[in-house]
């Protein structure tokens, strides 16, 4: 194993206390003061992440639209410059090569993928480049910051500016930073199902910034908070985790995100998902809460008429309701709202229910 990457935060987050670990090759904080309260905090006030991590790849040139049409199972010519869109990759199989956000910029756009398929991401798109189109890694160049939380517009407003108010869901700003014009990224995004911006900027700035604006928020409360608080965020909201619920060996169907999935249009997996929807999903991604006492982990059985017929993605307990929950794959005839279903836990077979999902309402401003 290699030396581990950091970010351009890293003392900032080693002085703070954090509790450090290797996460996708990545020195990263999982906590500082826990998971819990940086849990609540974000929920009831306002958390700032370290996202830098994760890769950004530029996609420029006159067949840019094409190109991504043929790769992205979401339809890319709807968005406008200031729009970003979820998508995913698709293998030929219909299986999953990465889920990612996409920004059109003028003359460009910018893809943000999970830190750990940065290299495979850039080597599957640039091994399917058609007509006139440069794929670049610039996931060096930038850090990428999350504000999150009922308080993150009068934070990330007190520091850029009130016109960021304005800014809708799902829409980004480029702003000029001191000599640099256009250098800081502000997109009304976030993986929390909270109201919250994430900032993209150059690295040389990262340390400055995530200082300023952790002084502008101290009237605010802002908290740091690390991947354990994120991870059970996401979890709540039923957000898929690429590794975890989502993988080279799922396909976004199953995995509930057909709503991003546009087969009227032709995409590498396109024709391998049409066949897997006419034939119908043999088994879906579901929310379970547990009846019995337990806390469900990722890879745990799960068990229906005393048989394994498939395993926990994510589990943990909810700091929202104090329950213990988990996202799984079950039969698609075991997937309904209220089917009992069993988790295998340590070799206790015990009782869980599907539920609705989220597992807490989403309060994103849409």
């Amino acid at each position: 194993m290699g030396e581990l990457k950091r970010t351009p935060l890293y003392e900032w987050h080693k002085a703070r206390g954090a509790r450090l670990i290797d996460f996708a090759g990545w020195e990263m904080p999982v906590y500082y003061e826990g998971i819990v309260a940086e849990h609540q905090a974000t929920r009831e006030k306002a958390g700032m992440f370290d996202l830098s991590h994760m890769g950004e790849i530029e996609v420029k040139g006159p067949d840019a639209l094409e190109f991504l049409q043929s790769v992205m199972t979401n339809d890319v010519s709807v968005i406008s410059d200031g729009q970003a869109q979820y998508s995913v990759l698709c293998y030929e199989n219909g299986t999953i090569v990465d889920d990612l956000l996409i920004t059109k910029l003028p003359g460009r756009y910018l893809l943000v993928v999970n830190a750990s398929n940065i290299a495979k991401d850039f080597n599957w798109l640039k091994s399917h480049i058609k007509g006139r189109v440069e794929v670049l890694d610039r996931s060096s160049e930038f850090a990428i910051f999350a504000i999150q939380g009922p308080h993150a517009e009068d934070i990330v407003a007190a520091f850029y500016g009130e016109s960021v108010r304005s800014l809708p869901y799902y829409h980004a700003i480029e702003l000029d930073y001191q000599d640099k014009k256009n250098a800081i990224l502000i997109s009304r995004t976030g993986y929390t199902g909270e109201d919250g911006f994430e900032v993209l900027l150059p690295n040389e700035y990262a340390l400055e910034t995530w200082n300023k604006l952790f002084e502008v928020g101290e009237k605010y409360d802002l908290v740091p908070v690390g991947l354990g608080a994120r991870d059970t965020l996401r979890m709540e909201m039923k957000f898929a985790l690429y590794g975890n619920d989502i993988s080279d060996q799922t396909n976004p169907l199953e995995a509930g995100l057909g709503w991003v999935v546009k087969l009227d249009k032709e995409f590498i997996g396109s024709a391998a998902l049409k066949s897997i929807k006419e034939k119908g999903l043999e088994r879906k991604l579901v929310a379970f809460e547990m009846v019995d006492r337990g806390i469900p982990r990722q890879h745990c059985p799960v068990v229906i008429d005393g048989q394994p017929v498939g395993e926990v993605t994510s589990g943990s307990v909810s700091p929202s309701t104090g329950k213990n929950i988990g996202l799984a794959y079950v039969p698609t005839g075991s997937s309904k709202i209220g089917t009992e279903i069993a988790i295998d836990i340590r070799g206790k077979i015990l009782k869980a229910k599907v539920v609705k999902a989220p597992f807490v309402p989403s309060h994103v401003k849409k």
